[in-house]
């Protein structure tokens, strides 16, 4: 890998720099390995990397540059819970279960599971977790049936 002085130069102040992340300081180091002349293999062994990285960070930089040494941003968090789906734990939770059920609150699992066979919602009992610490609901800690509605 050819580089110029200042491409060196330019590597060599993030490879010793502490305002960098630790990766992107590895990676310039890789580059500058390789540019000095080092085999793959002594460079990934020195690295602490298998050779297949040695090539990524290579190829990233004669892409994109230094820029190429930072970590690719990934997309943002997804809505962990719809909107919809919020909406019926809530209501479920403040309704007793079914009577047949022999159940006198619902459970994050027991809730999930009718979500899902009776109403078509798929979530998780982590979902219904999230909802009720969110919302602050306690339905193990409800004051008896008589303080619920009876779903039927």
């Amino acid at each position: 890998m050819d580089l110029s002085s200042e491409q060196m130069a330019e590597l060599r102040e993030l490879a010793g720099s502490r305002d960098v992340p630790t990766v992107v300081a590895l990676r310039a180091r890789i580059v500058l390995w390789s540019a000095e002349g080092w085999r793959r293999k002594d460079i990934a062994e020195l690295a602490g990397v298998v050779p297949l990285t040695v090539d990524r960070c290579k190829s990233r930089y004669a892409e994109r540059g230094v820029a190429g040494l930072e970590d690719k941003r990934r997309g943002g968090p997804r809505t962990q819970v719809p909107p919809r789906a919020r909406a019926r734990v809530i209501a479920l939770t403040r309704m007793s279960p079914p009577a047949d059920s022999g159940l006198s609150h619902w459970s994050t699992r027991t809730l999930a599971d009718r979500l899902k066979r009776r109403e078509g919602i798929s979530v998780s009992w982590h979902c219904v977790a999230r909802v009720w610490r969110e919302e602050n609901l306690k339905p193990h800690r409800s004051q008896g049936p008589e303080s619920h509605v009876r779903l039927v």
